[in-house]
């Protein structure tokens, strides 16, 4: 029994995942989808995004609530592009299950900064996502 219980530790040992594996992932996931984002390619974008993903926008404008599913965020992606709006990413900060992407959004000519705090699961794929962003912009840009 000892030997099995050894064997069964050094196997356990040998597939633990390596944490910075995981964020390392997680950051190349985040990175391909701003990328695709970018580009026009939705479905590129999507690929990465849980089935159940709760996306937060914030603020007081016709845009603020947590949208729940890859349908939903489609929708709200389909109103950020009527609104002449593009996001350049400049910077990607991985830690534990969350990527931060520093950004510089453009909207309706107008540019603010902000953070995005993407959340992924396990098996890498994006689950929660919320913006820290100065909200005057948007609020204006989709006023209620």
């Amino acid at each position: 029994m000892g030997a099995a219980c050894a064997e069964s530790d050094d196997h356990q040992q040998h597939h633990r995942r390596d944490p910075t594996m995981g964020m390392q992932e997680n950051k190349q996931a985040a990175q391909d989808a701003y990328a695709a984002f970018s580009g026009g390619d939705a479905e590129g974008a999507m690929r990465n995004i849980d089935d159940s993903i709760e996306w937060t926008v914030r603020g007081d404008n016709a845009l603020t609530g947590t949208y729940n599913g890859k349908q939903a965020v489609g929708e709200l992606w389909g109103k950020f592009m009527s609104k002449d709006f593009r996001t350049e990413p400049h910077d990607y900060i991985a830690e534990g299950d969350k990527v931060v992407v520093l950004t510089t959004v453009h909207l309706d000519g107008e540019s603010i900064e902000d953070a995005d705090v993407l959340t992924y699961n396990g098996a890498g794929k994006l689950v929660a996502f919320d913006t820290l962003a100065d909200e005057a912009v948007p609020n204006r840009v989709f006023a209620k």
